[in-house]
């Protein structure tokens, strides 16, 4: 890596760049912790909902770490070789798509334990989660693979050799890219959308039948998916986002650097938090074991001290 200019590695950090690290450190805190409770029991592991739940956190991990090491690298100047910053893009476009994927299957996990309970088994067992995820992570690097096909039959061999600001836009040679791209991502967001619309609406219909213990597991299971569809909502304004900015930019540059934070803080942050209210403290069964594992490493070091 080298520095694009003499005085940008001493660039003092404002504070729109702190608030950001102390939100990806308290966010990362809470999200290994939470991975850390999932592997403390097998009934975690060996079921459907909680497998998901352990893929979008270490889904948002990686965001986390990925898009802040590119926000620094953009705040400070700093370039970095083509090849690495290939990595970084495939990384970071994956699992900005692996999140939202991951929302709609756990969704859809909740319809059939509350609507087709008696094929739930058969239909959500741990070798149909590990299928799942191969077809996520599938169509995930679909629309990435797509671009970089594309970038490295029209890209000289001199490019590769090059120290770049590291941007989604140093692949992006031909404008078709660019509309392929947001296209299919439209086209992944409405289906995801269309399923949770589904999910929502066909557990509405089990909420009105249901009676006791019954009613009370549907409505959670509704607001479980009402979270997921509000998560979801702020991933697909994600793909909005560059639109936005580039717009901003032409009216000046302080007002596109003040909604580009803005919008990383509301659209990929945020998002980002949701992921342990709707398991980590709404799951009973996680919560308990949460607290318990946060108990036993606060007595094991009050017994050490």
């Amino acid at each position: 890596m080298s520095n694009n200019s003499s005085g940008a590695a001493g660039r003092p950090l404002d504070d729109r760049v702190i608030l950001v690290q102390v939100l990806v450190a308290v966010f990362l805190l809470i999200n290994v912790t939470l991975l850390a409770t999932f592997f403390t029991k097998e009934v975690f592991y060996t079921t459907v909902r909680y497998i998901f739940f352990a893929t979008t956190l270490t889904s948002d991990c990686l965001i986390l770490v990925l898009t802040n090491v590119l926000l620094l690298h953009d705040y400070f100047r700093v370039t970095m070789q083509t090849g690495l910053c290939c990595v970084l893009f495939v990384l970071s476009f994956v699992y900005t798509l692996v999140t939202p994927f991951t929302l709609t299957a756990m969704s859809l996990e909740r319809y059939v334990a509350i609507c087709m309970p008696l094929r739930h088994a058969e239909l959500c067992s741990p070798r149909g989660a590990l299928t799942c995820l191969l077809l996520i992570h599938g169509l995930s690097f679909l629309p990435c693979l797509v671009t970089l096909l594309a970038f490295f039959t029209s890209a000289s061999l001199s490019f590769y050799q090059r120290s770049v600001l590291c941007s989604a836009q140093v692949f992006l040679l031909h404008r078709w890219q660019g509309e392929f791209m947001a296209a299919l991502n439209q086209l992944y967001f409405v289906s995801m959308c269309v399923s949770i619309v589904y999910c929502y609406v066909q557990i509405m219909k089990a909420a009105k039948s249901a009676s006791g213990e019954d009613k009370k597991s549907v409505w959670k299971g509704i607001k479980t998916v009402i979270l997921h569809a509000f998560q979801l909502l702020l991933c697909l304004i994600q793909l909005w986002c560059p639109f936005i900015e580039a717009a901003m930019l032409l009216i000046s540059e302080k007002v596109f650097r003040n909604v580009r934070y803005f919008n990383y803080i509301m659209f990929y942050l945020a998002p980002r938090c949701l992921s342990p209210l709707v398991y980590g403290l709404r799951d009973e069964s996680f919560f308990q074991a949460l607290k318990h594992y946060a108990l036993l490493g606060f007595r094991r070091k009050r017994s050490f001290h």
